[in-house]
This record gives C-alpha cells, structure tokens and sequence, in this order.
C-alpha cells in the first residue's frame, strides 16, 4: 500500500515543538557533555572510542537506545535553558542573485509537473523565494514564464531576475523594469535575530505570526486574510495560450469552490497573451477561468489559477515557506560558575523537561551544572581533565572522571557513568572482580578520617566546607552549587529528562575567552 508522510505533518510537528518550548510547563535544556571520548591505545570505557580524538573531523556516529541514553545523561556537563529569545523556525536559505532564474510560487508542482528550474516534484524543494541583501524576505509569485505557445516559442523555464526586489509594499509588484518577476514582501528578519540565528544555509523564520503585534508583521499577515479582504488569488498561470480566441481584453469569472476571483484577460492574434487578477475572491482550493466560450473550441487554452496557502499569501508564512525545520541556540560563556572555562566536550544535545535533585518537579532554572563537584586542597600535582578521580572507601574504591578543576576555588567537578564500573571489557562480560569493583561507591565527605583523593596526576583532601559560596582576596565566588561537608551533588536528577537530540563532535577544549555559541537544526 502506498503512503505518505505529508509536508503539512513536518511543518506542524515543527510548530508543535516550538509551541512546547514556549510552554511554561516544560523546561528544554541544550546540554554540553563527555570530556574524555577516547584517546588512541587507551582503553576508554563505554560509550567511547579509541579513535575519537585520532580522528576528530569523524566521530562515532550516536547510539540511540535507552543504555545510551541513560550514558548521555551521565556524561552530561552543564545545561542552558531554552527560551522564547532562542528558538526559531528555519527555512533553507536562497539569497537573491543577479540574473539567476527562480521557480515561481505554484500549488500544483507534483512528479508529474516538476518545478522547471528546481526540477523538484516539491514546492518545498524549489527556491520560490529569496532573502535580499538588506534581510527582507520574499516570495516569488511570478517569474515571466508560460507554457505552450502557438508559435512554439515556449518559456517554461521563466525569465532570469535582473531587479532586486527592495520593497516593502503589501501589495505583489515587480522590482523594477528589467524582468517580468512578481514579488510578495513577507517580512524583515530582525538584527537580533540575525545576531543569533543567521547562517549560510537557513533563513530564520520570526515566532508567533498568527498572533504578532509587530506592525510590520501584522499589516502582512491581516492582508493576507482573503476572509476579509477577498484578495485570495494573484496569478492566473497561462499554461496553453490555445488559439482561435476573438481579440481584445476582457474580465472573466473564476469559477470553482470559492466565490469573487475575476480575471482580465488579454488576446491578440487569436491567442493569450496576458493576465491579470482584478479580484482575487476568497474560499478557492482550485478554480477554471470561464472564458464564455460557445459551441467546440478547436485550440482551447489552458489558465490555472494559483490557489496559495491558507487563506492567502503572507497570512500563513510557515505553510507558504515549509518551515519543518528548527534552529535552537545557546551560548555557553564564564558569566556562571556552571559552566567552567577549563571543561572538554565533544557531545551537545537537548533534554526535555529534567527533574530537580531529590525532588518530583521539573528543574526550571536558566541554567545548570550536571557534574557533581568535592572542595578539595591538593598536597601534590594537578587534576587533569578525563582522568579517573578516586578515594578509598568502606568496601571498596570511590570513582569518578574529573570534568573540571578550578585552583582558585578548589573545586573539582566529575561524572561517572558505568565505564567507571565495566572495567577494560566495556560490557557485562564476568570477570574476577566484579564483586570488588562493580558496585557504584559514594565519595566520603570530610568529616571521615580517610578521605583523602588521588590519580596518577595529583593527590588531595576533601575540604570541610558548606555552603555555596567562597572568598577568595576580597572577592566573593558564587560557586553555582551547595556544598555540604565538603561534596556537592548534581543540580538535576540524572536519570530523569527525555534526550531528544544528541551530536557527537570532534573533542572542544574551553579556555577562559572562549564562548561556545551552539546552533542546533531540528529537521521534522
């Protein structure tokens, strides 16, 4: 049986994902993770290669079942929240060139009528609109093609764009004199949003046009509406000029499921020649030019009138663009201690909706830390990043990979996750030592008489400390969490929180100017 996946269900589910970032009951995270993915010869653990940092510009593709989800949320660093300010929906960019022809807006492109320049059997897949040079947004509803000609001059393909299209009118116009293209202003993409979401591949597409007050957005967005302003149909396609016809220009009915689309029609020397919409009606999904005629017509024409999106153009950009993609942005900096500037990732991802430590509701702050973290004072040596944190304990070894050390404040932060406790099989292979090194053991705070800390790297103590805050000289450090005793748990639940996109990089190492600006396409 044959089926199909509609355009108009992406373009939704996309709307739909943004409207639940938007939600206040929902908190969506972009989270930065694994600081050690491998190194060559070292043996590494779970969830990991030999040959991640042999070959950064090809990383292991993500592992999407539960085992690895539960790793990326184990692995996992530090969060940003998602805001309205950082989504948005995205098209691909088609920037406005110089004699480049450009397929017109058409409803009807199928794989039995593909879209002459893109050669696309999707609207979609077609560069039907531009961006121009100064970030305006337009469609292109005509580009001086037509079909079948009595002379057998035919021009499918439409003519080249010489102007470039600069206004901001509501009403469709040509861009100058030098073509016969028709544009439709959509909308301005803000400076903000440029900032944020400007790329080499998409056009940002503004939040919420069904209920924006922007004026500019409104006043295209209202005129759209046929409902009211019975303006619905703008191009009458000739698709077969035919031949026959009694000269000279005449306004024509639409006829169809809607009401009031009048066309004039011009017609020299037996043939069509030229259309124009003087009203556009309302209601139609499809329409016929009735040209009065009587009796047989021996060389009949063809027009097709072209029945936008939704109610009209520009009252429904995301329908009139296909936008099923979505960007989401965050910037990771040293504004908070949450995000340390020595940390290493080479995993970004996003994570719905993440339980508060030691508690049933969903964490909602604009950012956390998922390490958890020990105030330490070193006797010899430093902390290096990805080496294995331990500390004898009651019944065996407490482990943890060290994510971060701050010197100024002593703190060390770390995850663990189970490549800690598989030891140098990576799997549940039985082995000897199971019952000695198997078990997940709890770091001991420092009122316990051995709770010394050490590796290869370095050797140390845990502090007696609580609180969440330290000076150092005469300024006051905000450590970003709660010590108690000298230890500190992650912020969020790590179990909790449904991952819903991950990417593995080649390996980023953070340094004191560096700011992290991540860009995430979400495709539907």
């Amino acid at each position: 049986m044959a089926a199909v996946v509609t355009d108009q269900f992406r373009i939704s589910n996309a709307s739909n994902f943004v409207e639940s970032v938007l939600d206040s009951n929902n908190s969506y995270y972009v989270f930065l993770g694994l600081s050690n993915p491998g190194s060559t010869g070292v043996p590494v653990g779970f969830g990991r290669s030999e040959t991640w940092d042999a070959s950064p510009s090809n990383p292991p593709n993500p592992t999407d079942n539960l085992q690895y989800l539960s790793h990326y949320r184990n692995t996992a660093l530090f969060g940003k929240k998602v805001g309205s300010a950082n989504v948005r929906r995205v098209v691909r960019k088609v920037d406005w060139v110089a004699n480049t022809r450009y397929d017109m807006y058409r409803h009807d492109y199928s794989e039995y009528n593909l879209s002459p320049n893109a050669n696309s059997a999707r609207l979609y897949d077609s560069n039907y609109y531009v961006v121009n040079s100064d970030y305006r947004v337009y469609i292109c509803l005509y580009n001086g093609s037509y079909g079948k000609s009595t002379d057998a001059v035919n021009n499918y393909l439409g003519d080249t764009s010489k102007d470039e299209p600069t206004f901001t009118d509501l009403e469709p116009s040509r861009a100058g004199t030098d073509d016969n293209y028709i544009w439709k202003y959509l909308f301005t993409i803000s400076p903000s949003d440029i900032i944020k979401f400007d790329s080499t591949e998409y056009i940002v597409l503004p939040n919420d046009w069904s209920s924006s007050t922007d004026y500019q957005i409104q006043s295209v967005r209202e005129s759209g509406d046929s409902t009211i302003n019975s303006n619905q149909i703008k191009i009458v396609y000739i698709d077969d000029q035919g031949g026959s016809y009694v000269d000279g220009t005449n306004t024509y009915n639409i006829i169809g499921d809607g009401e009031g689309a009048k066309v004039s029609v011009t017609i020299s020397g037996g043939k069509i020649i030229s259309t124009k919409v003087v009203s556009g009606g309302s209601g139609y999904t499809y329409g016929i030019v009735d040209l009065q005629s009587s009796g047989s017509v021996p060389n009949p024409a063809k027009l097709i009138p072209i029945i936008p999106p939704s109610k009209g153009h520009g009252h429904d950009i995301y329908n009139e663009l296909g936008s099923d993609k979505v960007l989401i942005y965050a910037r990771f900096d040293d504004s908070t201690r949450d995000f340390p500037v020595d940390a290493k990732f080479c995993q970004v991802g996003v994570i719905k909706n993440p339980l508060a430590k030691d508690s049933n509701s969903v964490y909602s702050d604009n950012e956390y830390s998922s390490l958890s973290a020990l105030k330490i004072s070193l006797t010899s040596g430093t902390p290096k990043i990805g080496e294995i944190l331990e500390q004898e304990v009651d019944g065996g070894t407490a482990k943890g990979y060290v994510a971060s050390y701050d010197s100024e404040t002593g703190v060390l932060k770390y995850y663990r996750d189970r490549s800690l406790y598989f030891a140098n099989t990576f799997d549940q292979t039985d082995r000897n030592d199971v019952s000695t090194k198997g078990n997940i053991l709890d770091f001991a705070n420092a009122q316990v008489s051995s709770n010394s800390i050490s590796h290869t790297n370095f050797e140390g103590s845990i502090v007696d400390f609580t609180g969440s805050s330290v000076t150092v000289g005469s300024k006051l450090i905000n450590l970003g969490v709660y010590f108690d005793k000298g230890i500190a748990e992650s912020e969020i639940n790590k179990n909790t929180g449904d991952i819903i996109y991950i990417d593995n990089r080649s390996l980023v190492e953070r340094d004191s100017r560096q700011k992290e600006d991540v860009k995430i396409i979400l495709e539907f």
